[in-house]
């Protein structure tokens, strides 16, 4: 395993040292700024912005949901609002369900794939579609999906599948280390030899 550690981004000018590294979204919000480029965005899409830039292959293009024209942070919601394709999980949107479930109410990422993929569906709906999620947790082999971009929460779980007694505290430790150290194409991956980091925190 490399020692090397993740330089600062002002000293990364090509895309190939660019390629090499984990990047959190601040570190992708310092090039955008650097290089001129917008920061708004899902994490993936900043960092295929920053790689184009930086000579890499072409960005995707992003494809935004058709506007409604409802305003989901601002409208008064009630369970008959119907879902639209550009709903946003904001202050109102998240409000409305907490009152409606309860303090209990998460809005993980189960829920909002839910919801994008069901417009025309009702918010009454979609409060059934939660408490039916939320029940599922009663099986012992129910698991929440991860999402594709979501690198922290799925090398934490496969670190913790390799070693079922490991705390979370040390997988996190694991993963503090490891996100500093060479990852082609910044996709921090578990290997066996991370658990030299515990006894480094």
């Amino acid at each position: 395993m490399s020692d090397a550690l993740r330089p600062d981004p002002d000293d990364i000018k090509t895309h190939s040292a660019f390629a090499r590294w984990y990047w959190p979204v601040d570190h992708l919000h310092a090039f955008c700024d650097r290089l001129g480029l917008s920061r708004a965005g899902t994490k993936a899409q900043l960092r295929a912005r920053v790689a184009e830039a930086l000579g890499g292959p072409a960005a995707p293009p992003v494809r935004r949901p058709k506007r409604s024209g409802f305003a989901w942070s601002r409208e008064t919601l009630t369970n008959a609002t119907v879902i639209t394709a550009d709903i946003s999980f904001g202050p109102n949107v998240r409000r409305f369900f907490t009152e409606a479930i309860g303090s209990a109410f998460v809005c993980h990422g189960d829920f909002m794939a839910w919801v994008r993929a069901n417009p025309g569906e009702t918010l009454a709906a979609a409060i059934e579609a939660w408490q039916m999620m939320e029940a599922r947790k009663d099986d012992p082999a129910f698991r929440r999906e991860i999402a594709e971009g979501n690198n922290y929460l799925q090398y934490l779980r496969d670190l913790r599948d390799a070693h079922p007694s490991l705390g979370l505290d040390d997988a996190q430790a694991c993963w503090d280390h490891k996100k500093l150290r060479p990852a082609q194409d910044g996709r921090v991956v578990y290997e066996p030899s991370d658990l030299q980091f515990i006894k480094k925190a």
